[in-house]
């Protein structure tokens, strides 16, 4: 049996977890800044490194996932 086929869904997991993660940032981070306009570049700051971060996470998944598929 292919791993192939599982690696795909996983990484299409990945994606999707990502994309709603930095969705929900974005969103909470403008509802933030329209409830404290004053601290908008601290909160702009805080929203872009967690951005970062999210990223980070889903390019190390998405390469993880990429080596198990060779390897299978």
């Amino acid at each position: 049996m292919s791993l192939i086929p599982l690696v795909a869904i996983g990484a299409g997991f990945v994606t999707w977890g990502a994309a709603s993660a930095i969705g929900k940032l974005a969103s909470s981070s403008v509802e933030g800044i329209a409830r404290q306009p004053e601290a908008a570049g601290a909160i702009r700051t805080a929203m872009i490194i967690a951005a970062a971060l999210i990223e980070g996470f889903t390019f190390f998944a998405l390469i993880v996932a990429q080596g198990a598929a060779k390897n299978a």
